[in-house]
């Protein structure tokens, strides 16, 4: 049963899927008071706990303390409320980079009661209002400098009739921030409950029509309570850095969310490259980073220029399968473990990972606690050890889309199904496979992409790699290799010749790829994620 609501605009309930289509969920552990409202939490509460003068925010070259955030957001709030119209459970899209401006702004919006959507600056008018529509989305707020899609979008909207304003760079000459200014710094949060929706996450991989992932308000703050504090182990002191965009989930909570719950800093980039990953790294002697595999090469090769990365305990790796390669590289130039881990928008975060004192290279790791997963296949039957087959995971946070026929696909038998192929070993380690569409079928052979790039990712010309399926109409099906060379090595027939070699003598010979493309740059998405959909359509 859910509890009671706040929203005087009741969408976000009226949209929850049906509740026998819900995944079973297994709260034990995480217990929150009916009444809970996350911006609160993560605010006015941590300066209650005495976290007023640590810092919170970094970015934009200024340092934004606990008491100063909830001081902006309190103002922030009343702005909503008074002078913009915002009701409890109202739809607000914010659109912005990373930055402390962009924080602030989900963080007052929630403590107005309303149900927040970050969404992606380079999204384009017409995705905007593919967003606004399935939301029904009322209030915009908008960096100035990415005003003109936003504005294009509410032009003739049916549902979007107030964009307003911020000044990304915190210098608060914009409409939303000229109003802040006249207001108080205390501000009445909105009493919504614990099964209230507070954020609506649209997934990254959306084909299509959108889909949009709907959480509580205790959704945010069971991965800050699960994942962040058992696997992470964060403290106050603790520096966060990371690249995902804080309108994906894993962002958020990387870089938001997991550091306001305990007291620590996170450092805030609107160009999240490797060159200023490392920069801010040294800079803020920054501990806990959150990145793709991609990326965390492109750090290795810098410190092989110098740069220093010491101060980092934890390396979280996600959003990718993490090969061997990089992995082992990491330790041995660092002495300090990459943490791999996978999640999802519909499981809010990192389910499953590899602990500081239990990892090892191409493994996934155990369920972060209150999790459970198992591999099952089409059937939902599970499937032996060493067995490929479809994860399925069961935890304190699980897919509810907005009203959505794909409910019935992704949650099957109160179990998610994430679209991952996994094996699970005798010892109850999870080892990734493949997305479930990215499996080759090649003469009645299974093979996983992944496995092949970590094979040709081990050989020093190899740069960066996207293996993907090729139709072939002796085999159904071959492995096409899309690669980016290190340095000055000739791209020829001898060279794609070696590295069929090499993956031969590495991985099951059956495995090599036939086809080798050599390529400037692979496709990615803002989280870093090798767009292999785009490599394939090229054929």
């Amino acid at each position: 049963m859910l509890g009671p609501s706040a929203h005087i605009d009741t969408f976000s309930r009226r949209n929850l899927p049906p509740q026998d289509q819900w995944p079973t969920f297994a709260m034990s552990g995480f217990d929150y008071p009916e009444v809970l409202n996350v911006g609160v939490a993560l605010t006015d509460e941590m300066v209650a706990k005495g976290f007023g003068d640590h810092t919170a925010l970094i970015g934009n070259g200024r340092r934004r303390t606990y008491k100063e955030m909830s001081d902006w957001t309190n103002r922030l709030a009343h702005v909503l409320v008074e002078d913009l119209g915002v009701k409890p459970g109202n739809r607000v899209l914010i659109r912005s980079a990373n930055n402390p401006a962009m924080v602030a702004c989900w963080l007052a919006a929630t403590k107005a009661g309303a149900v927040v959507v970050n969404t992606m600056p380079m999204l384009r008018a017409g995705e905007l209002r593919a967003i606004v529509d399935k939301a029904q989305i009322s209030h915009a707020l908008c960096d100035t400098r990415l005003m003109d899609e936003m504005l294009a979008c509410a032009e003739g909207s049916d549902y979007l009739t107030s964009v307003t304003g911020f000044d990304g760079t915190s210098n608060h000459e914009a409409e939303l921030d000229r109003l802040a200014l006249e207001k108080p710094v205390k501000f009445d949060a909105v009493q919504t409950g614990r099964d209230d929706v507070a954020l609506l996450g649209f997934t990254s991989g959306t084909t299509g029509s959108p889909k949009a992932t709907m959480h509580f308000h205790r959704d945010l703050l069971m991965i800050a309570d699960g994942y962040a504090r058992e696997v992470l182990g964060v403290v106050p002191e603790d520096v966060f850095v990371g690249s995902p965009p804080l309108a994906f989930t894993f962002g958020l909570g990387g870089l938001a969310i997991f550091p306001l719950r305990f007291g620590a800093a996170a450092t805030l980039l609107e160009t999240a490259s490797p060159p200023n990953m490392i920069e801010i790294i040294e800079k803020y002697r920054a501990t806990v980073c959150f990145t793709a595999p991609t990326a965390y090469r492109a750090m290795l090769r810098a410190m092989d220029e110098g740069a220093d990365l010491s101060s980092l305990r934890a390396a979280v790796s996600a959003g990718e399968t993490l090969p061997a390669p990089v992995y082992e590289e990491w330790i041995a130039k660092t002495g300090k473990p990459m943490l791999d881990g996978i999640g999802a928008t519909e499981m809010l975060h990192i389910f499953i990972s590899n602990r500081f004192d239990d990892h090892r290279p191409a493994c996934t790791g155990k369920p972060v606690t209150g999790y459970r997963a198992k591999v099952v296949d089409a059937d939902g039957v599970e499937v032996p050890r060493g067995t490929v087959g479809r994860l399925a995971v069961q935890g304190p946070t699980g897919c509810r889309y907005l009203a959505d026929a794909r409910q019935a696909d992704y949650v099957q038998d109160g179990w998610n199904i994430t679209g991952d192929s996994f094996t699970m070993d005798e010892d109850g380690y999870l080892h990734f496979a493949a997305r479930n569409d990215d499996m080759i079928v090649s003469a009645g052979y299974n093979i996983a992409g992944p496995e092949v790039e970590a094979a040709l990712l081990s050989h020093p010309d190899v740069a960066e790699c996207a293996v993907v399926a090729k139709s072939d109409e002796a085999r159904g099906q071959i492995v096409q290799a899309h690669v980016v060379v290190s340095g000055d090595v000739p791209k020829d027939e001898i060279l794609i010749k070696a590295l069929q070699d090499h993956v031969k003598a590495t991985i099951a010979p059956y495995k090599y790829p036939r086809d080798i493309r050599f390529v400037d740059a692979l496709p990615k998405t803002a989280t870093g994620k090798i767009q292999r959909f785009a490599l394939r359509e090229t054929e």
